[in-house]
């Protein structure tokens, strides 16, 4: 399997203010237009530390009119280099190369982000963020909420989803439902491997994504999920992503997430 290795100059340029996205909401407007991105990253990959700095400042919301919503999927074909990636899972390397296939790529490769599902690039390439972030803003979008969000019993996420209607004008028979539990902040002590002795940040770690159904062009969906989180997870450090993608894997139409919060936390403990 080809890795491919990315330089870090964009994030030196982000860092030196290159990148300066308006703070304003667009049309002076709080309305929003949710954009999903996804990192897929690995702690052996040592062009990647850049990248999941970038993805931090995403989730910041440092672009006007957009709600980023953020995912960080560790990939585990780093694994083998000396140092297993404790959040990583072939889950994500193989969601990884469905987009591959899907977007004709000819290999995969980390840092590699994922716009909507459309627009793939270096992930720590502010320039090309900026311009996938603009086209995706003139993009409509399906409504998706999130709602009710508590921990029950067995260390399991309880919420409400339900979306707007499949309109025919996103030129869709039918689309899938995603749920994603991921870990607000995550930290490692890399001790082997490219990244060995350093201290790696991550935002938004996904621990798992489950498809929870889909509806067809004209209907809504509706549903109450469960999902379950690790036991020694911090429920306070849970958030829940939920989001509309073309079958297969392709365009994401729409997207939303709800962090699980400090009275979700306090009764996790008493479970």
């Amino acid at each position: 399997m080809k890795i491919l290795l990315v330089s870090t100059i964009a994030l030196i340029l982000v860092a030196a203010g290159a990148l300066t996205w308006a703070s304003e909401t667009a049309s002076g407007t709080d309305a929003r237009t949710p954009v999903l991105v996804e990192l897929f990253t690995s702690e052996g990959c040592s062009s990647c530390p850049p990248a999941d700095a970038f993805l931090q400042k995403l989730d910041g919301q440092p672009v006007a009119g957009e709600e980023m919503i953020v995912l960080s999927e560790h990939v585990d074909y780093w694994n083998h280099d000396g140092w297993k990636d404790p959040y990583s899972a072939p889950f994500y390397s193989d969601r990884q190369g469905a987009y591959a296939r899907r977007l004709g790529l000819e290999s995969i490769y980390t840092p590699q982000m994922v716009v909507d599902g459309t627009i793939q690039f270096t992930g720590s390439d502010a320039a090309l963020a900026d311009k996938a972030f603009t086209k995706e803003l003139t993009k409509p979008k399906i409504a998706v909420q999130l709602s009710s969000v508590s921990v029950g019993t067995t260390k399991l996420l309880l919420a409400h989803l339900e979306t707007g209607a499949l309109q025919p004008s996103f030129g869709l028979r039918e689309a899938d439902v995603y749920v994603a539990v991921a870990l607000n902040r995550a930290e490692s002590q890399v001790a082997r491997g490219e990244n060995a002795g350093r201290k790696l940040a991550h935002t938004a770690v996904v621990k798992t994504i489950v498809k929870v159904g889909k509806f067809r062009q004209g209907q809504a969906f509706t549903k109450d999920v469960q999902l379950k989180f690790d036991p020694g997870s911090d429920a306070g450090n849970l958030r829940l992503i939920a989001f509309v993608q073309e079958p297969d894997q392709g365009r994401v139409i729409g997207a939303t997430e709800q962090t699980v919060g400090a009275t979700a936390a306090l009764s996790a403990q008493k479970n």
